[in-house]
């Protein structure tokens, strides 16, 4: 093993972190080279600086006119040179700030410094690579977003460890959850990810749900249990209910239990409807974790995306930075977060009005872009097929037996109608 590695694992050894890091992860380490020998000449080669390999002129990184005049208002530094390996650190501060004003509990001084990721997928790809070795399990509930198998089967060669997503009643199965952990656990560690609001479901638990979930994994905790948990907040911001719990269960995780390591993937492609920009985020909490330990894991994931993409896309982030600044800028994303809870409203009385259609069961949903049916006859792969050879509507399949409806992408005027043809479909079938 690298000795920069041996030297990084020596300061969590024996912490919760080191004991959940995967082999990949203990090996993981920020090399002496090229990026750390241009930040130290960035800072004090004032003659000549010639490491970094862009091309400069006059003093700037050099950039085409074609491509300054589509993006005026940035300079050349904010456009087309190389971010720095864990993100730009104006952006990165807003967005700390940006966690701690969204989910009130946390305390700044307790968590990490946000690591800037190339979406939320390269996020949670990353931690299972410094987390999830071959032949482990990952917990997940089984209603999960299709990516997750590939990157926890194909490319860790892990496997999925799934539960019941629902109880009887249409809540979440808290129970499930926690029996699979212990039942998967190997050596009494876990990982486990939650993904609220869930994609396909659009399911976010109630405030009484996410407190019984805490105490629950508290309690594993307290059994000597070791477990990383991964906040998924893909879709954080689009809650529709009273009682839905409106913040990330990073908010209750974080400082919880020193068993437990909390590691919050979030970021602007869903919740700043920026879904291009592929900007995302991690960020790690862990009660009695000091400022050094985190420092280690910053730098692990910081070298994993090294090894992988070397950096994120400057122009994104220099755009993001500059529009979170922005006075109208919250006003802008509340206003199209109204017009999809219309969305939601509008087919939650759609729904009162098929409660015992004998084809189609909606599944709870209370938040998100998504709901989705369960089949309770027939195929959902050839009521998606249906749809979309006769009536020109699009849907997704899932399981042959759930059918997820993105209301997220069709207009509010339009939504009776596809409902209509929805409910006629299923009853042709």
């Amino acid at each position: 093993m690298n000795k920069l590695a041996t030297e990084l694992n020596d300061v969590i050894s024996g912490g919760t972190a080191f004991e959940l890091l995967s082999d990949f992860g203990r090996r993981m380490y920020f090399p002496k080279g090229i990026v750390l020998q241009s930040a130290e000449a960035k800072q004090k080669a004032n003659n000549y600086n010639a490491t970094v390999g862009m091309a400069i002129s006059k003093g700037q990184a050099i950039e085409l006119n074609s491509l300054k005049k589509l993006i005026p208002e940035l300079k050349p530094a904010e456009a087309v040179t190389y971010a720095p390996t864990g993100g730009d650190p104006a952006l990165v501060k807003l967005w700390k700030k940006d966690i701690v004003k969204k989910n009130p509990a946390v305390d700044p001084s307790k968590i990490s410094t946000p690591i800037v990721t190339s979406g939320l997928t390269h996020g949670i790809s990353l931690l299972m690579e410094l987390f999830v070795d071959e032949g482990n399990s990952v917990v997940v509930p089984d209603m999960f977003w299709g990516n997750y198998r590939l990157m926890i089967e194909e490319r860790q060669k892990a496997s999925i460890a799934a539960f019941p997503f629902y109880t009887e009643s249409k809540g979440l199965n808290v129970d499930g959850f926690i029996e699979t952990i212990k039942k998967t656990a190997v050596n009494k560690k876990a990982v486990v990810i939650v993904n609220f609001p869930n994609n396909p479901t659009g399911y976010s638990p109630t405030k009484t749900e996410a407190a019984a979930l805490k105490e629950a994994l508290v309690a594993v905790a307290d059994e000597g249990y070791k477990l990383l948990v991964v906040t998924d907040d893909a879709y954080f911001g689009l809650f529709f209910e009273e009682d839905t719990y409106k913040h990330s269960l990073f908010n209750e995780l974080y400082d919880a239990h020193e068993n437990i390591l909390a590691a919050k993937v979030d970021g602007t492609t869903k919740e700043h409807f920026v879904w291009g920009f592929r900007v995302g985020f991690v960020t790690f909490g862990s009660k009695g974790m000091s400022e050094e330990a985190y420092k280690v894991l910053e730098t692990k994931l910081s070298a994993a995306i090294r090894a992988s993409i070397s950096n994120c896309s400057r122009p994104a982030q220099s755009l993001l930075q500059k529009a979170m600044q922005d006075p109208n800028y919250n006003s802008e994303k509340e206003a199209y977060e109204v017009e999809i809870k219309e969305r939601y409203l509008k087919i939650k009385e759609i729904l009162a009005e098929h409660e015992d259609d004998p084809v189609l069961d909606p599944l709870g949903f209370n938040s998100g872009y998504f709901m989705s049916y369960k089949m309770k006859k027939g195929s959902s792969e050839a009521l998606r097929k249906k749809l979309l050879d006769e009536e020109g509507i699009g849907t997704i399949s899932i399981q042959d037996k759930f059918l997820r409806v993105a209301f997220s992408s069709v207009d509010l005027e339009n939504i009776e109608d596809l409902y209509a043809k929805i409910y006629k479909a299923a009853s042709e079938l």
